[in-house]
């Protein structure tokens, strides 16, 4: 995982007392200000500043002069794929912003008020997030598309906003995990050694049950809703963007392509409609970036402290720990699913975890024999179920950024009462994980999907650990 010299002492499960303060300081912070009913309780104390503090706590720990554990922080934060991400963030931030400013979110939230069903509004965003990101392959470029829509159908429609966001996100972890051109995707097949169609069509089979559970609950709870005003009207040409940034994505083009080519289509027809100036654009342009930073900020952070703990290994003695004593297929399988989970908890990036994970599946996949696709798919079921719950998870964080930006602009504008932005309220609304869980444990523990040559015990793979081609 990291290129840089390992220390000679091993804390072994004491490496991971920095991400430990962090996740206890942060969650139990937010409960209790949640229990005192104060507002905002979980940016009562930022969180940049409890992972600064858990920063310094892990350079005392590790051993070695302060510049060397330094490095392996600035190394670890400054990963290529971590600075791919952040680049995203920055992009994402300023689809949303000009869209928004050139009256897309606007036009598209009238549009879906006049032809989707109130009681179904949570269900129309769950499979419109879903699809755009399968199309996509990022749940990033997701959220920053879809999200500001659906806070605004929610704002018309008396539709829990939280709740609104909560779909919005299950949707984009439902692509996130699926989607053939996502990077979790491609690190999980080409760790476990299958074609993408076979992880895809397993992967499929268990997702699917998890959708259609999500969408019968949020049609239940959806049956609340009731619009609050009249039909809008709306000018289809800015929706445009949308639609472009689909059709675009399901050409394969790079995520950070597909922003870029949104925010500047959203600007020729924000010039064309004169919904903006050229200098209105930039700073429309400036404040989505602007919205972004403290997000690039923590996931610097959460990705630097990950590093240490790994250098002082922490990683290695997990792994070892959970893969020394297994003695079932039942417990091979679970010790995957644990493998790329934990993996996930400490670096919170899912692509990551399963690169962490994968190498070590191997062996076990080897000596249980279980299919290669099979393992594909639990490391990337599992951790995108984590990566969608953790409370610093940037896909969270990104979501609760939108939330608390809503929040702030309505409070301005109106005495409306806004809902307190929890992270706890966020994911317990994003059903489709908790469904995605469900099914996968009940997978492994059914043995549901097992292949042909599973079952009668035909070796998939070499003497060498190495994938037989079927």
């Amino acid at each position: 995982m990291f290129s840089h010299t390992k220390q000679e002492k091993s804390y072994k499960f004491w490496a991971f007392i920095p991400l430990i303060f962090f996740l206890t300081t942060y969650i139990c912070a937010g409960l209790i200000f949640s229990y005192m009913d104060v507002a905002d309780p979980f940016s009562r104390i930022p969180i940049q500043v409890i992972l600064l503090i858990a920063l310094l706590i892990a350079v005392l720990m590790a051993q070695g002069k302060v510049n060397l554990k330094l490095e392996v922080f600035s190394k670890s934060a400054g990963e290529t794929g971590n600075m791919l991400m952040c680049l995203i963030f920055l992009s994402a931030g300023a689809f949303s912003e000009v869209t928004k400013a050139m009256g897309g979110v606007e036009a598209t939230v009238n549009l879906g008020i006049d032809v989707m069903p109130i009681q179904f509004i949570l269900v129309g965003i769950f499979i419109i997030a879903a699809f755009v990101s399968t199309a996509m392959g990022t749940s990033m470029g997701t959220i920053a598309a879809i999200g500001p829509v659906a806070i605004g159908l929610a704002d018309q429609t008396a539709v829990s906003t939280v709740m609104a966001v909560s779909a919005v996100l299950s949707g984009a972890m439902f692509g996130d995990n699926l989607s053939m051109i996502s990077d979790t995707t491609i690190a999980a097949t080409r760790g476990a050694g299958c074609k993408m169609k076979d992880k895809f069509k397993m992967n499929f089979l268990i997702a699917f049950p998890a959708a259609i559970a999500t969408m019968i609950t949020y049609a239940i709870i959806g049956n609340d809703g009731v619009s609050t005003t009249s039909s809008l009207p709306y000018d289809l040409i800015k929706i445009l963007p949308y639609v472009l940034v689909i059709i675009v994505a399901i050409l394969g083009v790079n995520v950070f392509y597909v922003l870029m080519f949104g925010v500047f289509s959203a600007a020729v027809i924000g010039f064309a409609t004169s919904s903006f100036t050229i200098i209105e654009f930039f700073q429309a342009f400036y404040k989505g970036m602007q919205g972004m930073f403290s997000i690039l900020v923590i996931a610097i952070l959460v990705k630097g402290v990950a590093g240490l703990v790994s250098y002082m290994g922490g990683m290695s003695w997990l792994m070892h720990k959970l893969t020394s004593n297994i003695k079932s297929r039942k417990g091979a399988e679970f010790s995957i699913a644990s493998l790329t989970s934990l993996s996930d908890i400490a670096i919170a990036n899912n692509t990551i975890a399963i690169l962490v994970a994968a190498p070590l599946t191997r062996d076990i996949a080897k000596k249980h024999n279980i299919a290669p696709k099979r393992v594909a798919s639990l490391l990337d079921i599992f951790s995108c179920v984590f990566q969608g719950i953790l409370p610093h998870s940037p896909q969270v964080l990104f979501c609760i950024s939108l939330l608390t930006t809503a929040a702030a602009a309505a409070a301005a504008t109106s005495s409306t009462v806004i809902e307190s932005v929890s992270p706890l309220a966020l994911v317990l609304g994003a059903y489709y994980l908790g469904f995605l869980f469900i099914m996968a444990v009940i997978t492994i523990l059914t043995g549901f999907l097992m292949t042909k040559e599973e079952k009668d015990g035909t070796p998939l793979y070499t003497e060498n650990g190495e994938v037989i081609d079927k």
